[in-house]
């Protein structure tokens, strides 16, 4: 609704009563004559009240007048609180904008990272050293605690259960669009730096219980079939995908945990160093808060709204903070990127889910509006 179209129809139009004289006055008016005997044409004579009724009359439509005022003001009064509803809900819908396609990216950008892994993986695995030459480092974790077999399987199946819940969760989510891009960019960004530490400086196996997949060298195709299989499996040692060593520093599996008891099991597994845990810990940890540091910027230089210079603060825009130039978060090389996908989202996002019936609701609304889409 445009706020032109809604004040054109909310202008008052008050009734004006030009000439109108009463029945029973029997007063008229001429034209005034000049020396010439031409009329004029702007000077009219009115007669004088015949008595004190048309008095009362024009009393009565004075008052008239100042009902139909007041009812047209009260209707203005109205509808512009309406307006400035509808402009708010507007504004505050505009400032999170749900923008699919940039999800999208942001899944295409996670899923190339995830597949590169795989690749860098094979490559790595080339470069492993043999168990017999070169033993497995030592590490103080290692020396105090023994190895548990099962404990590697736990890992992984908390981290099954951990991404389902996610799924689960993201689905009811209100600003799933937001949040979903938000974390294909980081998980994409740790297996990059990931796939940076494997090639750079390739560890020995951290145990003489593993059991790594015979080398191929030269052999492409068998190494083309070992990253399919890999892709294939999810990299989980439970669907027996994973059959390579190399991939140590740092631990993907603690980039996908959360729950401390997941982390530490890969540990008692005997699976990665513990710098590896260590480092996966950090590295995702700290891009996670500074991405929605960073996300989060516009609100939290803002000034509390009983002070007068938040009005000052308040009009300041979140590319404004964000590109300040004492704001040093800005210098990661993904600020680009960054930029690319907050564009447009100009506070907070909230927690807030929907019903299961809201989300039917919701996607037959939307199966309804691409329908009507195809048809046109």
């Amino acid at each position: 609704m445009a706020a032109s179209e809604l004040i054109e129809e909310d202008e008052v139009r008050i009734p004006v009563e030009a000439n109108v004289t009463s029945l029973n006055s029997p007063a008229q008016t001429h034209p005034q004559r000049v020396a010439n005997g031409n009329p004029t044409h702007h000077a009219l004579t009115l007669s004088p009240p015949a008595d004190d009724h048309d008095g009362t009359n024009r009393s009565e439509r004075s008052g008239l007048c100042s009902l139909v005022l007041i009812q047209s003001l009260n209707r203005k009064l109205k509808r512009r609180c309406e307006y400035e509803k509808i402009c708010a809900k507007e504004e505050h819908t505009d400032r999170l904008p749900n923008e699919w396609w940039k999800t999208g990216v942001a899944f295409l950008y996670a899923l190339f990272n995830l597949v590169f892994t795989t690749v860098v993986i094979t490559i790595v695995h080339e470069r492993v050293p043999d168990k017999s030459v070169s033993p497995p480092l030592p590490d103080k974790f290692f020396d105090y605690v023994d190895r548990v077999p099962w404990a590697f399987t736990v890992t992984e199946t908390n981290g099954l259960i951990l991404v389902g819940l996610w799924l689960i969760q993201w689905l009811f989510l209100k600003h799933k669009a937001i949040v979903g891009r938000r974390c294909f960019f980081l998980i994409g960004t740790l297996y990059m730096y990931r796939c940076v530490t494997m090639y750079i400086t390739t560890l020995p196996v951290p145990g003489k219980h593993m059991v790594c997949a015979p080398k191929l060298y030269n052999d492409s195709r068998g190494k083309i079939w070992r990253i399919l299989r890999l892709i294939s499996g999810g990299g989980l040692s439970l669907t027996s995908s994973n059959l390579m060593c190399g991939d140590f520093l740092y631990s993907g599996h603690t980039v996908m945990l959360t729950l401390i008891s997941g982390v530490i099991c890969i540990l008692v597994g005997h699976e990665h160093y513990s710098v590896d845990v260590v480092v996966a810990y950090f590295v995702t940890t700290r891009t996670f808060w500074w991405y929605h540091t960073m996300a989060n910027t516009h609100t939290s230089l803002f000034i509390r709204d009983e002070f007068p210079l938040s009005l000052v603060f308040n009009s300041i825009s979140a590319q404004e903070l964000r590109g300040a130039p004492n704001n040093y978060l800005s210098r990661v090389w993904w600020n680009p990127v960054f930029n690319f996908l907050e564009k447009n989202v100009q506070t907070t996002v909230p927690v807030v889910f929907l019903s299961p019936r809201a989300l039917l609701s919701s996607c037959k609304e939307r199966y309804h509006t691409i329908g009507i889409e195809r048809d046109e």
